[in-house]
């Protein structure tokens, strides 16, 4: 009788840790682990099949990130005072600004912790003139005349494309799912025009566009660093702001704050 009933129970006691198997067999697959199963035996390879972080691969295409807004300054021969032929570009400090962004990145990450990529997205510089100036257009030195209204808004400005090569390094991932950066790099800039916007109470709002001796091609260098998706940057071009031998040795950087680093 024993024997009978250890032959009725074999099956079910056999199906039963079959079950328990598919189970686990189940159970691991939904945890993305690889289980092999052979020869009788229970031969387990755990590897996550969606961790790439200790694999190279190629990152890039359609973004928008890397936002900075922050402030512009004049650097005059290595001073932040203007020489005489630059007293005419006297600017409001606090209403001098940049603002930029990326719209595309392609490279290659090595590791959860280094990647080298190459940007490509738009640059605003918008000085704030103090004098009631206005630039002339299509002069092969800088010309400006006096104007006899007050303008509540004299600006004056250029728009780049930017293409930036930048080496991003990050910390792991803290408890809260964030990274320490930093990110550097050169760049260059490719001059799409310059402008003079001019709001008055006698005239209204005017806008005027030319190359105004913007330099065509600029290059510079950038530096960010940041926790998360925030961070601070600087930017420092190397060669001069304009291409007249008036305003020979006249830079420009920026400084302020970056949203979207990763």
């Amino acid at each position: 009788m024993v024997g009978g009933l250890a032959s009725a129970f074999a099956p079910s006691a056999f199906a039963q840790q079959d079950t328990v198997v598919k189970d686990s067999v189940v159970t691991k697959k939904k945890a993305k682990y690889n289980l092999t199963i052979g020869g009788g035996n229970l031969i387990t390879k755990i590897g996550d099949s969606t961790d790439n972080s200790k694999k190279g691969r190629f990152v890039g295409g359609v973004t928008f990130t890397r936002v900075d807004l922050g402030f512009s300054r004049l650097i005059d021969n290595g001073s932040f005072n203007l020489s005489p032929n630059n007293e005419f570009l006297d600017y409001k400090g606090g209403k001098t600004s940049t603002f930029s962004f990326d719209v595309l990145q392609f490279g290659y990450r090595f590791n959860s912790n280094f990647k080298v990529y190459v940007g490509g997205g738009f640059d605003w510089t918008l000085i704030r003139l103090r004098k009631d100036i206005t630039i002339a257009k299509n002069s092969s030195e800088f010309v400006y005349t006096e104007q006899p209204v007050q303008f509540s808004k004299n600006r004056f400005s250029s728009s780049y494309v930017h293409i930036p090569l930048n080496f991003e390094f990050r910390t792991n991932q803290s408890s809260k799912g964030k990274r320490f950066y930093v990110v550097l790099g050169p760049e260059v800039g490719f001059l799409l025009n310059g402008k003079i916007k001019q709001v008055s109470d006698e005239r209204g709002k005017e806008k005027q566009y030319d190359s105004y001796h913007f330099q065509s091609v600029r290059y510079g260098g950038t530096v960010r660093i940041g926790y998360g998706g925030l961070g601070l940057f600087t930017k420092y071009y190397f060669n001069d702001m304009f291409t007249t031998t008036q305003q020979a040795g006249l830079k420009n950087m920026s400084f302020g704050v970056t949203f979207g680093l990763n």
